[in-house]
């Protein structure tokens, strides 16, 4: 049975060469003084605004802004340090005069959390005031504005989020708080750490990880013992647009285990752009860029040369909207494909064919062909790009 993991391994072994030559590394931890004194300039800025009667202002680096973002291939999309495309929140200005209010609120409930070592979730920070902030959304904003205009990660303001990816497999570790955690249940998945940097003492003999897009996938993966089946490895999902901690999670298990990271998603523009997120990074959070991405991440499937590969029942393929020809046309020009000239010739031929299958098509062929014959095969013979 060992012949299922020649290729993986010896994937494994490359990426490991590649690691050392790697030119970006882990940024220096930020403590708790760090951001405590960035703080302080903040709130010094807005009272010398004052005494100057001038009307005090918030500026951070864009993070909505193309302009803002540079690329390399070691670190996917990350904010260049000479960005020059700028938010001003003005406290002088009617349309941001709230913002304005809203950001010192939650900026003074960081400053207390950090000073006092306590930990609160974003959720609580707006329970704490649902008429001032009126949605949650607003609140997970702020806090991401804050986390750029500080320069410093958001788990070093204190401010946790609730996960909602799943993992399972072979893997243990400690929480921060000395929980021990065990993913090795063949029917039940366990969430992602709302603390991802507090993880410690991870112990794991898995040869791969595969990042699932889908929960419906993931489940079914689960109810099919995929993780047995393929002993011993990690599969976990972001359900859909991965959040932060499934992101920094990802990140955990390639910088602790450096063993090939896959992706599985539906052969549409929709799943290839969330793998992107995975390898690359996202606009909005690219000043975090060197804490989330993995550029190692293999795209496993269900690539559209699968498709006509496989002779999948074209009754069960989708066909293309307007908006997916601009999702992926769109993609097609991300500064990243041109170092990935296999997954832009996959792009094209699904542009061309102008049509789009889900994972679960692959029942269409056989109810347990994705864990029984398509998985094994394409990991046991090296079928990823």
């Amino acid at each position: 049975m060992s012949e299922k993991f020649v290729e993986v391994d010896r994937l494994r072994a490359q990426l490991q060469n590649n690691r050392s030559g790697e030119l970006f590394q882990q940024e220096t931890e930020i403590t708790s003084q760090d951001v405590l004194s960035r703080i302080e300039k903040v709130i010094l800025e807005i009272i010398t605004s004052l005494t100057k009667e001038e009307a005090p202002m918030l500026v951070f680096q864009n993070r909505s802004s193309w302009a803002n973002i540079r690329f390399d291939s070691a670190v996917g999309l990350h904010m260049g340090p000479d960005s020059n495309t700028v938010n001003t929140i003005r406290s002088d200005c009617s349309a941001s005069v709230n913002r304005f209010a809203l950001t010192l609120k939650v900026l003074s409930a960081v400053y207390k959390l950090v000073q006092s070592n306590t930990y609160a979730t974003k959720r609580d920070i707006y329970y704490n005031d649902t008429q001032l902030f009126g949605t949650q959304r607003t609140v997970d904003s702020i806090v991401d504005d804050i986390s750029c205009m500080l320069k410093a990660p958001r788990r070093s303001l204190h401010v946790l989020a609730t996960s909602k990816g799943f993992l399972s497999g072979d893997l243990s570790y400690m929480e921060e708080d000395g929980t021990k955690v065990n993913c090795s249940s063949r029917v039940t998945a366990m969430s992602v750490s709302s603390n991802v940097c507090g993880i410690k003492n991870i112990s794991s003999q898995a040869k791969f990880v595969l990042i699932v897009e889908k929960d419906a996938t993931f489940q079914r993966l689960l109810d099919d013992g995929f993780c047995s089946r393929l002993a011993p490895c990690i599969i976990i999902t972001g359900k859909g647009v991965p959040d932060v901690n499934s992101r920094l999670m990802v990140k955990k298990l390639w910088d602790t285990l450096h063993v090939p990271i896959f992706a599985l998603v539906d052969a549409d523009p929709h799943g290839i752009e969330i793998m992107c997120i995975y390898k690359y990074g996202s606009v909005s959070m690219s000043f975090e860029a060197q804490n989330l991405t993995v550029p190692s991440v293999m795209w496993l499937g269900l690539l559209p040369s699968d498709i006509e590969r496989l002779r999948v029942p074209k009754d069960v393929l989708i066909p293309f909207t307007k908006k997916d020809e601009s999702k992926l046309t769109s993609l097609l020009k991300r500064p990243y494909i041109v170092y990935q000239p296999a997954w832009e010739k996959e792009m094209e031929m699904m542009l061309k064919l102008r049509q789009k299958a889900e994972i679960q098509s692959l029942t269409s062929l056989a109810p347990d062909f994705l864990t029984s014959v398509y998985l094994p095969n394409k990991l046991r013979y090296g079928g990823w790009i």
